[in-house]
């Protein structure tokens, strides 16, 4: 699984990075970055959450095929 987070959208709450900081970090640019290109198996279902509570949703999972 990979993800992506719109910048246009993201307003750096940090619901991401409180759920799951192995894959999302805030920045001084107030905007949430992932760390990772690809999400470890054992973590997709935290970051599936972590998207699901982003009060913008700028988050998106995509799976790998």
């Amino acid at each position: 699984m990979k993800v992506q987070i719109d910048h246009t959208l993201c307003e750096g709450h940090a619901k991401c990075m409180d759920r799951v900081p192995e894959i999302f970090e805030v920045r001084d640019d107030d905007r949430s970055y992932v760390l990772l290109e690809t999400i470890p198996t054992h973590l997709e279902e935290d970051v599936r959450r972590a998207a699901a509570v982003c009060p913008r949703a700028a988050i998106s999972c995509v799976d790998d095929d």
